[in-house]
């Protein structure tokens, strides 16, 4: 191996520009899938629409149900000045953390106005290094946040969003309303490719976890252990837990979609048991942590240095990844979150 795989070095690579998508593959199911077999270190190129061929019977796929709200808002200051705030975590219903393109001049008990509607008042209750604490007057609901709102692309998309990101940043069955970010893996599917992996005898369940922009978040120190992860709510309902069982007691593999799933799955497993409810993690996986709650893992590609890398190089160990993200540049794989997709077992 040959490297500190504790150092934010070894997470490095080259990635040209041109590589990372800018808008989604023409329909959903027509994005590339690069499948890993991380025993046999061994990958086959495919699309995204013959995933069904790699699914078995009794195996159960678990998919994360948050929906992307439109949490950008262009404020106006008292100075007439515009500002951009993106809303990154809730707190109380009128309450949320945000980050703000002007944080500096910003000023603590600051009143901004959405351009989209002024007669509601964005009071600044709180202001830190990285972001400001926002008080909604009145109460935010999300009729008008709809209204105020748009969808926060990812900031390695360098564009503003237009009516097909309403559509394909989000998953055809997001349901649960509060995330910030899309859980990307989940992008690919559509209603009849779940059709099929159901016809194949797999089951589908779901949980919740509510995307942060903390998921963008750089590490930002070159030994990985003191990095801190950010935290993300989550649910994960009993009768999924039950499915989890049922698909384990027949042999099937349990698959997590998206690093979203399986960092939901991760924290709440213990000596064989899936905990079922609500709860928060900040789990943070790296080599060599052994990843025990998932057999397989569909994720797209990630960002140098990011945590979600790690997280990958954890599942499938730390040189199959990186010779595996070293061929997906070769082939031009498109990466990050409007990308190609990953398949390991």
């Amino acid at each position: 191996m040959g490297k500190n795989l504790y150092h934010l070095s070894s997470y490095d690579f080259d990635l040209p520009e041109g590589l990372i998508a800018q808008y989604p593959a023409d329909k959903r199911e027509e994005s590339r899938l690069l499948v890993l077999d991380r025993k046999l270190k061994k990958h086959i190129h495919e699309k995204f629409f013959n995933l069904p061929q790699y699914i078995n019977p009794h195996d159960i796929l678990i998919f994360n149900d948050a929906k992307v709200i439109p949490a950008r808002i262009y404020c106006k200051r008292t100075t007439g000045a515009i500002v951009e705030i993106v809303l990154t975590k809730k707190i109380q219903d009128n309450k949320w953390e945000a980050i703000c393109n002007r944080l500096k001049r910003i000023k603590h008990g600051e009143i901004l106005y959405p351009t989209k509607n002024d007669s509601v008042a964005i009071v600044v209750v709180e202001k830190s290094e990285t972001g400001i604490t926002v008080k909604f007057e009145p109460s935010l609901d999300y009729t008008t946040l709809e209204e105020i709102g748009e969808l926060p692309l990812p900031p390695y998309i360098q564009r503003t969003p237009d009516e097909t990101d309403y559509e394909r940043y989000q998953t055809v069955f997001a349901r649960e309303y509060g995330a910030a970010a899309a859980p990307t893996a989940g992008l690919h599917f559509t209603d009849d490719l779940l059709k099929q992996i159901k016809d194949k005898g797999a089951n589908i369940s779901f949980l919740t976890l509510y995307v942060s922009w903390g998921t963008f978040q750089p590490v930002r120190v070159e030994d990985i252990r003191q990095h801190k992860m950010h935290t993300e709510e989550f649910y994960l309902p009993k009768q999924t837990v039950k499915n989890i069982y049922a698909a384990k007691e027949r042999g099937g593999r349990v698959i997590a979609v998206g690093t979203t799933s399986l960092r939901v799955l991760e924290s709440v497993y213990a000596n064989g048991e899936y905990k079922h409810g609500y709860g928060a993690t900040d789990i943070f996986i790296y080599p060599p942590y052994t990843i025990k709650s998932v057999d397989a893992l569909i994720t797209n590609f990630h960002t140098p240095k990011s945590t979600l890398l790690m997280l990958v190089a954890a599942f499938a160990g730390y040189d199959c990844i990186m010779e595996a993200y070293s061929e997906a540049v070769k082939e031009r794989y498109r990466f990050f979150s409007y990308g190609d997709a990953m398949f390991i077992t």
